[in-house]
């Protein structure tokens, strides 16, 4: 299938997303090194990226000059599992060289609002990235811009109240910074994800979807994602 306003490629599965996702991302890396000298990638919550980052840990990179950042951020203690800068920490980052300097969490643990004030002058030093890595929840939010909230159109960052998954406060980064991008990967897979697919594709203006065409974004599915592919029967 394909997305209006975006380049869409439909794998195998799951790990396929994941592997080509880790692959994608190596030769974003080494190509930015290449030619500017550093790497600045910001890093998705979820299950597939989680998938790519235990991949990229296997990797052989130049780790010291990667830049690392998070599109968002649940308000909750820096050493909650439910965090996403702990679960890259615990499947990736801490089994690489990059500098601990180098990575840089959203220090939600203070309040959305404190942490968005302080995180802002950090993504400003830092865009345009190089990639910026997303997913898409089953209601079509991504990072923490969801349905029927108002997305701040200036800031680079945001506080979230009121999330309709827990935790209620949030800090994301807003359309202003994410499409601030030299490419984005969209990654969507698991059948739950199947109508937000089909609303994508109908032209509902979702969250992702405003991100994704202003990012020059490359969206990943899963067969099982994708509404014109329902999943294969179970023979055995």
């Amino acid at each position: 299938m394909q997305l209006t306003g975006v380049e869409t490629q439909v794998l195998a599965d799951t790990e396929a997303v994941a592997a080509e996702t880790a692959r994608l991302i190596l030769d974003a890396a080494a190509d930015a090194i290449a030619a500017r000298g550093a790497f600045r990638l910001v890093l998705a919550g979820g299950s597939t990226p989680l998938a790519a980052y235990r991949l990229l840990a296997q990797a052989q990179a130049d780790w010291a000059h990667w830049h690392l950042y998070h599109g968002d951020e649940r308000c909750l203690p820096p050493d909650s599992p439910e965090r996403n800068s702990r679960a890259a920490d615990d499947v990736w980052l801490a089994k690489v060289p990059v500098p601990r300097e180098q990575v840089h969490p959203i220090p939600a643990e203070q309040g959305a609002a404190a942490a968005s004030a302080a995180y802002e002058p950090v993504v400003a030093g830092a865009v345009p990235f190089d990639l910026v890595l997303l997913g898409m929840g089953e209601d079509g939010h991504t990072a923490s811009l969801f349905p029927g909230h108002e997305i701040c159109p200036g800031p680079l960052v945001m506080p979230v109240h009121d999330a309709p998954k827990p935790p209620p406060d949030r800090v994301s980064l807003t359309p202003s910074a994410l499409c601030r991008s030299r490419r984005m990967l969209v990654l969507v897979t698991g059948a739950g994800k199947q109508a937000a697919v089909a609303r994508w594709a109908a032209g509902d203006g979702l969250p992702v979807a405003r991100v994704a065409v202003g990012g020059n974004a490359l969206v990943l599915l899963d067969r099982v994602a994708t509404p014109s592919m329902p999943p294969e029967p179970d023979l055995g």
